[in-house]
């Protein structure tokens, strides 16, 4: 039985953010900015959360409307200049031709864990896409080929008045390319301990295969990138992100 990908984000509410600013930091909102301004319209953030990327969008001046599953993460997104809406990405409500661009940002479409759960979150952003619109989809590269490892302290530090370490381990289903992130998160507040468990699953195709399903869906791929400055895109890029039209 496969994991559906949603599950386990509720946990990882409290420690997206925390995560991410050691991680991933907000190397890639400079870029998402930049796609949305050249947009011309309306913009729609799929998996939104906490507001990573869709609040310094909005306080950019982006009309922006953020969709998520997690009510956690949602919540997270305090004082948000931006509609949040939940619901699901396989399903999107909203009206037909209403949005210029869809972002799909580092590596949302990949907790899609079933082949037909992605199928549906494309149709869904092609029939919301106006025509000639945009749909922007960054991916987390290569992690099919990650190794293996059993609780391996991957981070430490403050978060507010805690001391935070994020030990974790990593399974792959490799015929499914799944890969499983078995997460527990350690907080220390004095002589209190808490320990916060959680798994979430992905599920990653290569470049050329998500380029396949997304122009099954009805776009055409307009660039290949391999990094948030513009770099074309090769099998040894740290970032795997994919433009394309709407036909």
């Amino acid at each position: 039985m496969v994991k559906e990908g949603w599950k386990g984000w509720d946990e990882y509410a409290p420690f997206y953010d925390w995560e991410n600013a050691r991680t991933l930091g907000r190397r890639d909102v400079p870029f998402w900015t930049s796609v949305a301004r050249r947009a011309g319209g309306r913009v729609l953030e799929l998996g939104c959360g906490t507001g990573r990327v869709s609040g310094p969008l909005a306080k950019a001046g982006v009309d922006l409307v953020g969709i998520d599953r997690s009510a956690a993460m949602l919540d997270r997104a305090n004082g948000a200049r931006y509609l949040m809406v939940r619901g699901d990405i396989r399903s999107l409500p909203f009206r037909a031709h209403s949005f210029a661009l869809v972002i799909a940002p580092y590596g949302v479409l990949q907790s899609l864990t079933r082949a037909g759960d992605l199928r549906a979150a494309l149709a869904s952003a092609a029939r919301v896409l106006q025509r000639g619109g945009t749909f922007g989809v960054d991916l987390v590269p290569d992690v099919p080929n990650w190794k293996q490892y059993e609780n391996k302290v991957q981070l430490t530090g403050r978060l507010g008045t805690s001391h935070l370490t994020l030990v974790e381990s990593v399974r792959q289903d490799r015929r499914r390319r799944l890969t499983m992130f078995d997460q527990r998160f350690i907080e220390r507040r004095g002589s209190h301990v808490v320990e916060h468990r959680f798994a979430l699953t992905f599920r990653t195709l290569t470049v050329p295969a998500m380029s396949r399903q997304i122009e099954r869906a009805g776009f055409a791929i307009d660039a290949v990138l391999g990094d948030y400055g513009g770099r074309p895109w090769d099998a040894r890029a740290d970032v795997w992100i994919l433009l394309a039209r709407k036909r």
